[in-house]
């Protein structure tokens, strides 16, 4: 599946000695084997599988009352890595002309020619299958249809047809990254429920005013590679008002699951103090807007990484809520 052959092999057995190999061609062999499984790790983006992880688990906690199977959770989570890395690397096969002319991406794996698109492409449709097949025997039907579901959106819809065409293209197509809740809960109780797709919810309006402040930091990337993220065709302070919008709506959207799962006093309280550092960091980057402020000095990287932030706390919350019961 590499573009790069890798040297410095042995035989396991005594019939046929290898030839001698010079200790500087087995250290070349062993830095470029490394360099290719670094490659390889690269394409299926595993800070993102991060994030995804961290919407799935506490919705198997919210799902269960308490503490789920372990078994079941970490198959759950082997095959929602697995759905999220083959999504990945699909996209990074697909934007590969995008990332090359951008800062921010110029260095992942396909650009760098390190491995090659075929060979991307079948180390893609090898996870997608495995993740299928895992979630498939392992936790139950639904899960994997929902987690392949997830992923025929986020390449099909968003990355071949929303992503060039609209600056909409995240609005919609972020809602492939709001199945891991659905797939947490289904797999503890293979049903659906309002109480998931509450979460599904916080995570569909959260999605726009996280990837538009990444978006103002690097406007000039993408307008360089002709994607039409919001901040590249209208103005900052037109970006900052639908962040805000979109911000109150998340906030407003979590503090519903309170009286709907329903949680207990922890939830609640995070979700309140949580979504008001959200509110009051958006107004901050509109008042910076309104002032003439653009790209960097917009600081829109405090946004971006508080709103990592609180995501995870308001979902971990959601988890440890039921344990306090």
């Amino acid at each position: 599946m590499t573009s790069i052959d890798v040297s410095g092999s042995t035989s396991s057995d005594g019939a046929m000695a290898p030839e001698p190999v010079a200790p500087e061609a087995s250290t070349r062999g062993s830095v470029r084997a490394r360099d290719v499984l670094s490659a390889y790790v690269a394409l299926t983006k595993p800070r993102i599988i991060e994030l995804l992880l961290v919407t799935t688990v506490p919705a198997m906690f919210l799902a269960a009352g308490g503490i789920p199977p372990l078994l079941l959770v970490l198959n759950t989570l082997i095959g929602g890595c697995l759905a999220a890395a083959s999504a990945n690397v699909f996209n990074c096969v697909l934007d590969r002309d995008i990332d090359e002319q951008m800062r921010r991406t110029r260095r992942r794996p396909l650009p760098r020619h390190v491995v090659s698109p075929a060979a991307a492409t079948a180390f893609g449709f090898v996870l997608g299958l495995a993740s299928a097949l895992w979630l498939g025997y392992l936790v139950n039907v639904l899960s994997a249809l929902l987690a392949l579901t997830a992923n025929v959106f986020y390449v099909f819809v968003y990355t071949m047809i929303l992503k060039r065409r609209t600056w909409q293209n995240i609005v919609w197509g972020g809602i492939a990254g709001c199945f891991p809740p659905l797939i947490g809960w289904t797999a503890v109780t293979n049903s659906i429920a309002l109480a998931p797709f509450l979460l599904f919810a916080i995570v569909f309006f959260w999605t726009p005013p996280h990837t538009w402040a990444l978006a103002l930091r690097y406007r000039e990337d993408y307008a360089g590679a002709g994607v039409p993220m919001l901040p590249v065709v209208r103005e900052a302070p037109v970006v900052a008002r639908q962040i805000l919008a979109y911000s109150v709506v998340t906030v407003l959207v979590s503090l519903t699951l309170w009286p709907v799962a329903p949680t207990g006093w922890l939830y609640p309280l995070v979700a309140a103090v949580a979504g008001a550092a959200l509110i009051w960091e958006s107004i901050g980057l509109l008042r910076r807007a309104n002032a003439g402020l653009r790209d960097a000095a917009l600081k829109p990287m405090r946004l971006f990484h508080w709103s990592n932030s609180y995501l995870a706390l308001i979902f971990v919350a959601a988890a440890i809520d039921p344990l306090l019961r």
